[in-house]
């Protein structure tokens, strides 16, 4: 079972699945801090000055001993714009590879002496 569990383990799928999932995470923290740090500042001078992650509203105000109930819609918006972000780039990253792979496809075969060699003697059997 353990032989059987380590050859399904060091499959090339299942660890170039777990490298896209690590860089994916990773790939995920930085769009947070480019929505977070750069995006969502210039939008909250646009708009007045709100931060949106502080946007709120209060279901149960704060007692003794217990904490506000709060629907933080602020931090909605701002995972929207994160997912909207984070769509954005894996759908331009994704069409500048079929770019690329489109200019891979069109490019000629490069074809050797030996294949031309070879074409020649079939065509004058051929004949």
């Amino acid at each position: 079972m353990l032989q059987e569990f380590k050859n399904f383990a060091m499959k090339g799928n299942v660890v170039d699945m777990a490298v896209g999932v690590v860089i994916g995470a990773a790939f995920g923290k930085i769009v947070s801090s480019f929505v977070s740090d750069i995006i969502m500042p210039p939008l909250s001078f646009l708009t007045g000055g709100i931060d949106f992650s502080n946007l709120h509203i209060t279901l149960k105000k704060a007692g003794a001993g217990v904490e506000a109930i709060t629907l933080n819609y602020g931090l909605f918006i701002n995972t929207i714009f994160d997912f909207l972000i984070i769509s954005l780039s894996i759908f331009i990253v994704i069409k500048q590879i079929n770019r690329l792979r489109k200019k891979e496809e069109a490019k000629p075969a490069l074809v050797n002496e030996d294949t031309i060699l070879l074409r020649e003697i079939r065509d004058s059997l051929k004949k």
